[in-house]
């Protein structure tokens, strides 16, 4: 039962930070690719809750710990006292006073689950290997020790050493004109959830695209990066029109090789991206809107615990939606939502009903589980639903309110729940109950109530796939104007069974096969599998090895292994493995473990 658990209680960390706090992080780097490693030490500035507590309690995983040392030098006992596979091993350092800091020197593995160490073959440019960091949701504790919970919120500074004529960024203040002469120097002045802290190291060049807004990839992607992401200030413009002013100084962007294992990752100051957001026709660049928008939600409010992760990324889903529609227009904005919904309703169908509320109830769990279209696209229509009860304009004062009351904090489920108690069933109390703000959060599916989305963009879609169901012809005319948003529907709402023959009159017509759009293609792949068109197949097995990104990824595999194809499965996991990141390939070597064993 639910009632078992502490909700103010992060299960997914060691850390006692009811106890004791750290508020500033000091990082001494250096970076070794030839070893796979990262080298230094981690000075933690200590706040003490509890002024008697003496143990420090630290998250880590696979660390080498050389030694800890107090702020006069003095070493300080230290073991690693629990370990479980999910939260790695806690770090418990005993103190011999109230002593203002410690001083950890360190190494990380170099199987490190929140660091990629890329070979030069497996970059754009071929001749300097790369890495970054991907420490959400905890995977910071793979580099660095320290409390890797959402709860504690920490200011920073590092300087990394790198080798000569590379540039190393992190999610701080990025200098673009530092010299690569190995040295770099970062500082993060605002406090942040140490879930966002974040490194990359590779041959990176900058392109302006504001006053305030650039980005920074490898040379042979940089300007195709510049022309897609060309409209990041207006959208920075407009949150700030909507939510209060950007609190981080800079919006910078870093393109990570095809192995980052998201779309993007919201770091403060420097949101990583995938390069398959750059598709030439800025289709898919909502996903820059979505991690600007968590400079708001999320980084500026944030989640307590990982069963609360509705709260940054349901806000944040919305909030891009409306940053879309600013930027884009009303009809695409209406498209994304009713594909959002689309992909509700495919999870809806398939996962067991009690795992369909807002918070992800992974307590005993892997975190990343948290990250479904239950978090993300239920989250959304309760905010759009707020929206449609309350008028956008009255929607609008209670968003800015919000986030401006929570800043730089961290809340739980229940902490927004009573804070919507106390505003919006006061305030508005003849537009929405208490009752259905508890059947939102708490309730499985979707309330009786909830109306779907549409678009009458769509109808073009349903006419086409009406007409080509009917005559078995396909009506051309007029797709040449259909954004992506339109393909997706169309692939989505295609039957689950076709021949061989219709898959080849479709590919033939319309070419999905050789996509350069990855969402198009993905989705058009899940088709081809689930109906075992094989004439594809090598195309499935070349994107798997190329792509890394979890979204397409996972699900590309699921779909092979409810089809059974056990053998394919298993030579281009083994082939691809390496070039996924550390966190991913985990997640994976879960999924696919029936089909690997021999």
């Amino acid at each position: 039962m639910l009632e078992q658990w502490d909700n103010n209680h992060d299960y997914h960390s060691f850390a006692n930070v009811e106890q004791i706090q750290v508020s500033h992080l000091t990082l001494e780097l250096e970076v070794d690719f030839e070893q796979k490693r990262l080298t230094g030490c981690a000075r933690l500035d200590l706040n003490y809750v509890d002024s008697s507590c003496r143990n420090l309690y630290l998250d880590s995983r696979d660390l080498l710990i050389e030694k800890v040392s107090d702020q006069d030098g003095k070493l300080l006992c230290f073991s690693f006292d629990q370990q479980d596979s999910i939260r790695g091993q806690r770090l418990a350092i005993t103190l011999q006073s109230a002593t203002s800091h410690v001083q950890i020197d360190y190494q990380t593995s170099p199987k490190a689950q929140g660091l990629q160490w890329l070979t030069p073959a497996q970059t754009s440019g071929k001749k300097q290997p790369f890495l970054f960091s991907q420490s959400q949701p905890i995977n910071a504790r793979s580099w660095i020790p320290l409390q890797d919970t959402p709860k504690a919120r920490i200011t920073f500074d590092a300087k990394v050493t790198a080798p000569i004529g590379m540039r190393a960024v992190m999610s701080a203040m990025n200098d673009p004109q530092a010299a690569l002469n190995g040295c770099f120097s970062f500082t993060m002045e605002k406090p942040m959830p140490t879930h966002l802290m974040a490194i990359a190291v590779g041959a990176l060049d900058f392109g302006a695209l504001g006053d305030r807004t650039g980005v920074y990839a490898e040379p042979e992607v940089l300007q195709a990066a510049v022309c897609e992401f060309e409209d990041t200030e207006q959208m920075v413009e407009i949150a700030e029109s909507l939510l209060g002013p950007y609190q981080w100084g800079r919006y910078d962007m870093l393109v990570l090789p095809p192995s980052f294992p998201f779309g993007g990752m919201e770091n403060p100051c420097l949101a990583f991206m995938t390069p398959t957001l750059i598709a030439g026709d800025k289709s898919l660049v909502s996903t820059v809107a979505h991690e600007l928008a968590h400079s708001w939600t999320g980084n500026l409010v944030s989640n307590a615990t990982w069963r609360d992760l509705w709260l940054n990324e349901g806000f944040t889903t919305y909030f891009t939606n409306r940053i879309v529609e600013a930027v884009y227009g009303k009809e695409l904005a209406q498209l994304e939502v009713v594909l959002e919904y689309g992909r509700l309703q495919q999870e809806l169908s398939t996962l067991p009903l009690e795992t369909q509320t807002l918070p992800a109830n992974v307590q005993q769990g892997d975190p990343n589980d948290a990250f479904n279209r239950f978090t993300y696209d239920k989250a959304s229509m309760f905010v759009h639903e707020l929206e449609k009860r309350l008028g956008r304009n009255e929607f609008d004062r209670f968003l800015f309110t919000y986030v401006n009351h929570f800043a730089f904090k961290a809340i739980t489920t229940e902490t927004f729940v009573d804070y919507a108690k106390r505003t919006l069933l006061v305030e508005h109390k003849d537009k929405i109950s208490e009752q259905e703000l508890l059947e939102w959060v708490y309730a499985t599916g979707m309330p009786s109530w909830f109306v779907a989305p549409t678009s009458d963009s769509l109808d073009k879609v349903d006419s086409l796939l009406k007409h080509w169901q009917a005559t078995g012809e396909i009506d051309k005319q007029g797709t040449e104007s259909w954004r992506v948003h339109h393909w997706q529907y169309f692939l989505a709402s295609l039957p689950q069974i076709l021949t061989h023959q219709q898959l080849q009159q479709l590919d033939s017509q319309f070419d999905f096969s050789h996509s350069t759009n990855a969402e198009i293609a993905c989705d058009w792949f899940k088709v081809t599998i689930r109906n075992h068109y094989d004439a594809v197949l090598p195309l499935v097995e070349s994107y798997l090895s190329r792509i890394g990104r979890a979204k397409f990824v996972r699900p590309l595999y699921a779909a092979l292994q409810v089809a059974g194809y056990k053998t394919d499965i298993k030579a281009v996991y083994r082939q691809a493995r390496a070039g996924y990141h550390p966190s991913l390939a985990v997640q994976l070597d879960k999924q696919l473990s029936d089909f690997l064993t021999d």
